[in-house]
């Protein structure tokens, strides 16, 4: 088996991270990947944030956990140093296929580098907020951009997961 499809078959979300930020080089990879999804019409109308300022993605993870619901002081990005955060130009259709498609990138490039990822979702609530729009407006960002997704990177503390069993009857040929 080739390495592109071991690593789609091997990558899990993982759900508990060693504090160690990966290095830049590592994170430069990922995101590099992330550049390089397909997307519609060759547009290229998604961002990559990536935060590894301990302040700011502590801030996120508070405001990720209010949004998400938990009891405060929970972590909804399990601990992971830095966060990959994708955002799209509100005005393109095709933002959430989009992004997506760089999240799934990030995450496969994340695992082929030995790290671990976990797609986070209420990027969007985030970056509606007035905070975070602020905070786009102060790294250069302008535009109207919508979140899609917080890949959460970092080396993995324990085992990867093993995969569950794939569901039968997913799967039909018309030939």
């Amino acid at each position: 088996m080739n390495d592109v499809l071991r690593a789609i078959r091997e990558r899990r979300s993982i759900r508990k991270f060693k504090d160690q930020m990966p290095d830049r080089s590592m994170l430069d990879q990922i995101v590099e990947a992330g550049l390089y999804a397909a997307n519609g019409r060759g547009k290229q109308a998604t961002v990559i944030v990536a935060v590894t300022d301990r302040k700011l993605r502590d801030r996120l993870s508070t405001v990720n956990c209010s949004i998400g619901g938990w009891t405060a002081g929970f972590d909804p990005f399990y601990g992971a140093p830095a966060v990959l955060i994708v955002l799209a130009d509100k005005n393109n259709s095709n933002r959430v296929y989009d992004g997506s498609l760089v999240m799934g990138n990030m995450m496969l490039a994340a695992h082929s580098l030995g790290l671990g990822s976990i797609w986070i979702h209420r990027a969007r609530e985030e970056f509606e907020m007035p905070e975070f729009q602020e905070l786009l407006r102060n790294i250069g960002l302008e535009g109207q951009w919508e979140g899609i997704g917080h890949c959460a990177v970092g080396f993995i503390d324990g085992d990867i997961p093993k995969a569950a069993r794939r569901k039968d009857g997913r799967v039909f040929w018309v030939q």
